[in-house]
């Protein structure tokens, strides 16, 4: 299996490329033919695009075994919001959303809270693993765990399924302070607070005056370690 190395994202250079680019195709544009070649996709093309796929479900599969209720799932967007989203990180720019694992009837659920076109309801997903993980639109994950008592395990799992059956909102104004709307590491971050007693408490970022929880405050939790993690190739 692969893993992730961490990533800085310099915003200098990334303004540059933002800049730099359109005005290439400008040029390009005043200077080319007027017919456009077109994009041919070969099949040998989809053959590799399906064995990619292919690989990704098999080490998937492969992780999934070694997943316990209560586990933290984190994953890597492959878009343009997830980027941004990366970006807020101060300290771990690795992933982009987070969710709860729980076991349950021998199928693997990850609780979490998604919004915008991914989620039209913005009420909190219970999804199965597969799908959370899918490599279609994620390019890896990452598996962590708490060493925290069984007990609190299982009432973190309550917490989320409470949540869930609640219909809890997805948070688009990243407001810490209220509760009933909740973006992903705040559902993750109060869930535990919940589940502990407020014994578990966790380090908050800041940017400005705006204060939030980044997925890494998250991960990078001291009672939390890494189990596992790939990335899809």
């Amino acid at each position: 299996m692969q893993f992730f190395f961490k990533t800085q994202i310099r915003w200098p250079t990334g303004c540059l490329i933002f800049l730099f680019v359109p005005l290439c195709a400008m040029h390009v544009s005043c200077n080319r033919p007027d017919t456009l070649q077109p994009l041919i996709i070969t099949k040998q093309d989809s053959i590799n695009v399906q064995k990619f796929i292919n690989r990704a479900f098999k080490n998937m599969a492969v992780l999934k075994r070694g997943i316990q209720s209560g586990d933290l799932i984190t994953r890597t967007g492959n878009d343009y919001t997830s980027l941004r989203l990366r970006s807020l990180n101060q300290r771990n720019q690795t992933y982009s959303h987070c969710g709860i694992a729980s076991i349950e009837n021998d199928s693997l659920f990850i609780y979490h809270a998604v919004g915008g076109e991914w989620n039209p309801d913005e009420k909190l997903r219970r999804d199965a693993f597969e799908l959370f993980a899918e490599p279609y639109s994620n390019k890896g994950i990452g598996i962590f765990r708490f060493a925290i008592p069984d007990t609190t395990k299982i009432n973190l799992i309550e917490v989320a399924k409470q949540q869930y059956s609640k219909g809890l909102k997805f948070d688009m104004d990243f407001d810490l302070k209220s509760d009933d709307r909740m973006y992903c590491a705040e559902f993750i971050y109060k869930s535990f607070l919940k589940a502990s007693c407020n014994r578990i408490v966790f380090n908050t970022s800041k940017i400005g005056s705006f204060n939030f929880i980044g997925v890494d405050d998250i991960f990078l939790h001291p009672l939390c370690s890494l189990t596992q993690q790939i990335v899809y190739k």
